[in-house]
């Protein structure tokens, strides 16, 4: 099957493919056609897909490809000129857009939408919406710090010190994470609010402080919260009000694909900001959370903050955002072409292929069947034990370890005995070996139970090295006329080969785990 590539329309930089997704598209066994100039906004020469194997063509030769590649819903014009039968691949915004899929219907086409992608974890891959989000996040922060009136990292000099600028972000998803990361490594102050409590530890982790709203709200099964009650609202907004005054800059990320942006910044939390404050409104796209936000538009308010409402963040980086959602298409394709024979297989048992199908051969599948992607913890048993059963199993542990106890003093009484006879029948030379052997034990279990587990594999390195030295020891011994030593020696050269070689194997295991298949 050929795949075809049109270019954008004007105010789309991006392009659906990229020199590097195509030798993707080729090693799945398609054939790839490119329009002229489809990729030059986003800085991919023509050459560079021809070098890749691509094939350039006319803007009617990309439509009328087997599949068709694309960013954002086509028009009515675009969709004629692509044939029945044939398949569309693109951001299509199905919940708003119906008189786009009746006419896909109408035409007998298949069509994809990258932006439905259902957010389960081995469609991660897969996910537009994140890999746009993640862009936009830095990109925000890049925004704002070109309008802020002052460098972002505190710093001292020699005229004096200034603090850091105090960065706040609403909503810890991808697009607030990644603007988090972005603003601590400018080395900003940064703190940021979410509905989800649960998020608190991720960005606590990236070294920014977490602000709980007093009433947090759940996540809803398809991955996005769930509608705020009235004292959420009251009290997220009081808590947003409060920060927004007390910050430099603001960025909010509340954003729902298919539903219109809350609002999360009124009038009167704008007017309590400090002059020369910036707010970048990543969900302008869809109405902004701000309540003066003008979407695509910059606006200074009357008490001097700046609030910005570009609406297309990730088309600011344009090569780097085609090169991450050609690659999503890339992993969707690589799951719709099992046999990698360049033939497309839509199995509508597959749950992620079944999100993203809005139409199939002229059917309309739209809306697909609602995927549950997060599960509310089990509910603790609020049984209450049986007080007698409940002592008898106290009572029964308690004997367990005094035997255990017991038992423990046994073998070490043993143990005392058996070493004292053997310092008793050894030469007095050796006592102080003895000693040394001794501490060498105590220091080294103190020494390895101090490090963390994680850290407990590369220590099989040392192990292997000691286990070296003590077989080459017992190998130089082990021909010995005394027969304790003979033992001892044969003994030590049998637990030492078994620990050299364990190791290496338990090695070699662990890198494996690092290497791609």
């Amino acid at each position: 099957m050929r795949i075809g590539v049109p270019k954008e329309r004007e105010a789309q930089p991006l392009v659906a493919a990229t020199p590097k997704s195509v030798t993707g598209l080729i090693k799945l066994g398609y054939d790839v056609s490119i329009e002229a100039d489809a990729g030059a906004r986003s800085h991919y020469p023509d050459s560079q897909y021809t070098e890749a194997g691509a094939t350039i063509v006319s803007a009617e030769d990309a439509w009328g490809a087997d599949i068709v590649l694309a960013l954002d819903e086509p028009t009515s014009e675009q969709l004629n000129l692509m044939r029945p039968g044939s398949t569309l691949i693109s951001r299509l915004a199905p919940a708003r857009n119906p008189e786009l899929i009746q006419h896909c219907s109408e035409r007998g086409i298949t069509a994809l939408a990258m932006d439905t992608v259902p957010r389960i974890s081995r469609a991660q891959s897969m996910d537009v919406l994140s890999s746009m989000a993640n862009v936009a996040g830095y990109r925000a922060v890049i925004e704002a710090a070109s309008e802020f009136g002052r460098i972002l990292n505190g710093e001292v000099t020699a005229a004096g010190k200034f603090p850091p600028a105090c960065v706040y972000v609403i909503g810890a998803g991808v697009a607030g994470l990644a603007a988090i990361g972005t603003a601590q490594s400018i080395g900003a102050k940064v703190s940021a609010t979410d509905v989800r409590p649960e998020v608190g530890e991720q960005v606590e982790s990236m070294g920014a402080e977490f602000i709980a709203i007093p009433a947090a709200q759940e996540v809803s099964s398809d991955g996005y919260a769930k509608e705020m009650t009235d004292d959420q609202r009251d009290a997220a907004l009081r808590l947003y009000t409060e920060q927004a005054a007390q910050n430099d800059i603001v960025i909010t990320t509340a954003n729902i694909p298919g539903r219109r942006s809350p609002i999360l910044l009124t009038k009167e939390a704008v007017a309590g900001m400090k002059p020369g404050s910036v707010i970048v409104d990543m969900a302008a796209a869809n109405g902004g959370n701000c309540e003066l936000t003008k979407p695509g538009e910059r606006v200074v308010t009357d008490n001097g903050v700046i609030i910005i409402g570009v609406t297309d963040l990730a088309g600011r980086l344009p090569s780097q955002s085609s090169q991450l959602y050609s690659q999503n298409i890339v992993n969707l394709l690589k799951l719709a072409t099992p046999e990698k024979d360049g033939e497309l297989v839509l199995d509508m048992d597959d749950e992620v292929l079944r999100g993203v199908a809005v139409t199939l051969n002229g059917e309309v599948m739209w809306p697909p069947p609602p995927v549950k992607v997060s599960a509310a913890p089990a509910a603790p048993s609020s049984v209450k034990p049986d007080p007698a059963a409940e002592a008898a199993r106290v009572a029964e542990e308690s004997r367990t370890a005094a035997r255990k106890k017991r038992l423990q003093f046994g073998w070490m009484a043993v143990a005392a005995v058996l070493v004292s006879l053997l310092i008793l029948i050894s030469p007095f030379a050796v006592i102080g070996h003895y000693m040394v052997l001794a501490l060498a034990i105590v220091v080294g279990f103190y020494v390895i139970t101090a490090v963390t587990h994680s850290l407990h594999t590369p220590l099989m390195s040392v192990t292997n090295a000691i286990s070296g030295i003590i077989l080459v020891g017992a190998i130089l011994q082990v021909g010995s006329a005394n027969p304790l030593v003979m033992s001892l020696s044969f003994i030590a050269i049998v637990v030492a080969s078994i620990n050299i070689f364990g190791g290496f194997t338990v090695t070699h295991r662990m890198l494996g785990m690092f290497k791609k298949d």
